[in-house]
């Protein structure tokens, strides 16, 4: 479902004029084809986790083939995602939507820009840098990932100076694979390059690209509101255990049509990091099992979601210790 409806948008994107009257017609491709095509995402997100077939070799070839032809490189993302998943919530080891703590360098710095934007414009510029520029940043630089691993760290080398941290995201014996990762994303590089000359570079950035931009937006956007809101905690080393980490991450109400074109992965979010090798299909089964047993701990927040990330972008900027508690919070009220 989700690779032929990717191919019939796509398709459709070859046939709209490039024409500037035609721009109100992108726009709507973009955004239909991409939140399609995220769905693809999904399905390699699953491959990830082995939890897509039960010969490992498939699920590396569809993984590869679909995150390459994404932009993504696959085995350094399985690698780095899989830390995530052994380090949720977690403030030194932790990966992805790491918060600055309030008393560190980073953390005075956007507090201080915070400040001086103001919230409701500083929700702006926070919407932009996420939703457009944060997954590039998070691949080449390593941007939002944990204190231990250094600033920067890279998924596509781990030369100088993308190894200065306290351990490494990408050991040495990793090499090959982000070799071979490397070399699926420049191979679709390069298959652009060659549509780029055959039939015009600005048919190739407005087929190629715009989506492009949309599937990340919807890929940020899930993953900062799984494990972002003003109630969710982070802990240090000498707080933090994996259960109470994996179950810091919330559900969220996105609606049957997302949930059959992205495969669930925003409202079944809980129980997947409880168990990253259960296959979507039966997430919705295992996430009503979960809660039936333990109510109080599977996080579910009913706010409509454009509210949620509005309300995530404006205050969750840097983290403090709460008075009281074992972990770190965002601040809880708006800022005066």
């Amino acid at each position: 479902m989700s690779l032929g409806l990717s191919v019939l948008a796509y398709g459709f994107g070859t046939l709209i004029p490039l024409q500037l009257s035609a721009a109100p017609l992108w726009l709507l491709y973009a955004v239909v084809t991409g939140t399609v095509a995220g769905g693809c995402w999904v399905i390699a997100h699953e491959c990830g986790h082995r939890a897509f077939h039960p010969n490992p070799r498939v699920e590396a070839v569809v993984g590869f083939v679909l995150h390459s032809l994404l932009l993504v490189p696959y085995f350094s993302w399985q690698r780095s995602h899989a830390v995530h998943h052994a380090n949720c919530n977690h403030l030194e080891a932790g990966e992805t939507h790491v918060p600055p703590r309030s008393d560190s360098s980073l953390g005075r710095f956007v507090a201080g820009v915070k400040q001086h934007l103001g919230q409701s414009l500083y929700g702006v510029v926070s919407l932009f840098t996420h939703l457009i520029m944060g997954w590039p940043l998070y691949l080449m630089f390593g941007v939002a990932g944990g204190e231990d691993y250094g600033s920067p760290s890279s998924h596509f080398t781990t030369a100088a100076p993308f190894r200065n941290g306290r351990r490494r995201l990408f050991p040495e014996s990793f090499r090959r694979l982000m070799v071979i990762s490397n070399l699926g994303m420049l191979a679709t590089v390069a298959a652009l390059v060659l549509a780029s000359i055959h039939f015009s570079p600005a048919r190739v950035l407005l087929v190629y690209g715009l989506p492009y931009l949309v599937i990340n937006a919807w890929l940020v956007s899930y993953t900062w509101l799984q494990h972002t809101d003003t109630n969710i905690p982070h802990f240090s080393t000498s707080d933090w255990n994996w259960a109470k980490g994996a179950l810091q991450t919330v559900d969220r109400p996105y609606g049957p049509l997302l949930n059959l074109l992205h495969h669930g992965i925003g409202s079944t979010h809980v129980c997947h990091h409880v168990n990253p090798t259960i296959p979507h299909y039966n997430a919705w089964h295992a996430t009503s099992l979960l809660k039936q047993s333990f109510p109080e701990l599977v996080r579910y927040d009913p706010t409509p979601i454009h509210q949620a990330l509005w309300r995530i972008a404006t205050r969750c900027s840097v983290v403090h210790q709460r008075e009281g508690s074992d972990g770190y919070f965002y601040q809880s009220q708006p800022s005066r």
